[in-house]
């Protein structure tokens, strides 16, 4: 038993993404946040902008939240 619980505190803390999937999710929130900002607005209602382009950004940054997801993160063990 004591074994088991030296080796439990030799192992170092780690978070379970890396700092790039944190970048990708952050970017991912920011782009989802600028689609919905073009979105906004009484002025125009049926323009390019928020009939096409604005919900076409927040599926895209949907896709990158999802990519940032399924991105490997780097091990790094010199750290």
């Amino acid at each position: 038993m004591s074994l088991y619980k030296k080796s439990q505190q030799e192992q170092k803390a780690s978070f379970v993404f890396g700092k790039r999937n944190y970048q990708f999710f952050l970017l991912s929130i920011a782009v989802v946040a600028l689609g919905f900002i073009l979105m906004m607005g009484t002025e125009d209602i049926y323009s390019f902008t928020k009939i096409t382009l604005a919900p076409l950004v927040v599926v895209l940054g949907f896709a990158l939240g999802v990519v940032s997801i399924l991105i490997k993160p780097k091990n790094s063990e010199k750290s």
